[in-house]
C-alpha cells in the first residue's frame, strides 16, 4: 500500500517531478511508493497553489508546558524527591491559568530527563564518622598493596531475621543516582544476631557471635 498522509518537502518535489517528467499518476505511485490518492493531491496543490511546503511542522499537539513551566516543574521535583505523579501535577497546577493533566506531567518530565525510580540505599553515617573517613582515605591514598598486606580488617553487623520491604520511588535524573536528594538511608533494627568477623590479605579469621536480640 502507497504512503499516504503528508509529505517532506523533499518528497512533495519528487512527487512535481515526477508528474512534470511525464508520468502517469500510478507510474508515479508505482516509482515513489505514495498512494494514488497521495500523487493526485500533492501535483493539484502545486498546479493550482504552487504549494511545495509540508505542513507537518504544525501538526500534532501544542506543547502545554514551556519554558517557564519546566523550571517551575523542575523546583518542585526538588522540593520533594518522592512526590506521587499526582502531587506533582496537583501543586503545578496551584495558581497556574491553564491546568495539566497527569500524562501531559508524565511527557514534561521525561522530556527533561526526569524518570521514576527507586532510590540507592546507603548506610546511615554520621556527620563525624564521614570526616573520619575522609580523613582515613586521605591518609593512605599513596600505600601501596604491600602496605595493605599488613593491615587486618575486623568490623560487627547485626544480621536481621525480618525487615521492612517497603518500596519508594523518587524522581532523579540519569546522573542523580548518588545526590543526597535520590538515596534512602538504612539503620539496622528489629531482630537478628550481632556478629564479628575479621580477614587480612593472608586469613579469612572466624565469625563469632556476640549478641542476639
Amino acid at each position: 500500500m502507497g504512503k499516504k498522509g503528508d509529505l517532506s518537502n523533499f518528497e512533495r518535489g519528487m512527487v512535481v517531478g515526477a508528474r512534470r517528467a511525464g508520468l502517469s499518476i500510478s507510474q508515479s505511485a508505482q516509482l515513489l511508493g505514495f498512494s494514488h490518492t497521495t500523487i493526485s493531491r500533492v501535483y493539484k496543490e502545486w498546479c493550482e497553489k504552487g504549494k511545495t511546503s509540508s505542513m507537518r511542522q504544525s501538526c500534532g499537539r501544542k506543547c502545554l508546558v514551556h519554558a517557564r513551566g519546566q523550571r517551575r516543574m523542575g523546583r518542585l521535583i526538588q522540593a520533594d524527591r518522592r512526590a506521587t505523579l499526582t502531587e506533582i501535577t496537583t501543586r503545578y497546577n496551584r495558581g497556574m491559568q491553564q491546568s495539566i493533566c497527569e500524562a501531559t506531567t508524565r511527557t514534561t518530565l521525561r522530556r527533561m530527563g526526569y524518570n521514576s525510580r527507586r532510590p540507592h540505599r546507603v548506610p546511615l553515617i554520621s556527620t563525624t564518622n564521614r570526616k573520619k573517613r575522609l580523613q582515613f582515605a586521605r591518609a593512605h591514598q599513596n600505600w601501596t598493596v604491600e602496605d595493605w598486606k599488613n593491615v587486618a580488617w575486623s568490623d560487627e553487623s547485626r544480621f536481621l531475621f525480618r525487615h521492612s520491604n517497603g518500596r519508594v520511588r523518587i524522581w532523579r535524573k540519569q546522573n542523580e543516582n548518588m545526590d543526597p536528594s535520590c538515596i534512602v538511608t538504612t539503620v539496622q533494627a528489629g531482630g537478628g544476631v550481632m556478629a564479628w568477623g575479621m580477614f587480612s590479605w593472608h586469613t579469612l579469621g572466624p565469625l563469632v557471635q556476640i549478641g542476639h536480640r
